[in-house]
């Protein structure tokens, strides 16, 4: 039986990917967390096989959530299941030490698939966004938004798909003042001089949809 801890922000998401799995009779759901703190009280008392997690979630999350399940649990395997589509935001979360990454939109059997794939020690990624790890490489060196921190990328993504900043410090549970100053340095080290140059990057680099 391999042993799944579904770690999501949405309760409704956490209860429909419980009535999917049941469907599976080798996978049986262990526990559940709405975010990276309480992932380390579950994972402190229940063993598994494998975590599923979103990547961008409040508090502890995204890359920052992997390395930490990596260096404390190096026997549980991760698999992202995320609603970003993006090469980048993919290849970021495989080399922080996921095992495998797929999109909300991807059909049952794949992610059932996945889940056994990775706790056989196995890696995977859905076809669709192996096309566009490869495609969207860049042989020259690494796309400028490469350099931001995990929670600058976070508060980048949002901007770009119209959040305020009152809106996105409520959604990470952080100060007005602590997300201006990530707006504020991630649109140093872009170069940015206003917010629709961010948007205009954000859709040339089809981090969202344009």
């Amino acid at each position: 039986m391999i042993r799944l801890i579904i770690v999501d922000d949405h309760a409704i998401v956490r209860h429909g990917l419980k009535q999917l799995l049941a469907f599976a009779p080798d996978i049986g759901v262990v526990g559940e967390a709405g975010g990276g703190e309480e992932l380390q009280q579950v994972l402190g008392r229940t063993d598994c096989d494998v975590v599923q997690l979103d990547m961008n979630m409040p508090g502890l999350a995204g890359v920052e959530l992997i390395k930490w399940i990596c260096d404390t649990h190096p026997h549980v395997a991760i698999l992202v299941l995320s609603m970003h589509v993006e090469g980048q935001i993919a290849s970021r979360a495989l080399k922080a030490g996921a095992s495998g990454y797929l999109t909300k939109d991807s059909e049952p059997e794949i992610l059932i698939g996945a889940i056994r794939k990775v706790a056989q020690g196995g890696r995977f990624i859905d076809a669709a966004l192996v096309e566009t790890l490869v495609f969207d490489h860049d042989p020259a060196g690494s796309a400028p938004h490469e350099g931001l921190s995990e929670r600058e990328l976070q508060v980048f993504l949002m901007l770009a798909a119209g959040k305020t900043i009152s809106e996105i410090a409520s959604a990470l549970f952080l100060s007005i003042k602590t997300v201006s100053t990530h707006k504020f340095r991630l649109m140093r080290k872009m170069n940015f001089q206003t917010s629709t140059d961010l948007v205009r990057y954000a859709i040339r680099h089809r981090l969202i949809d344009g």
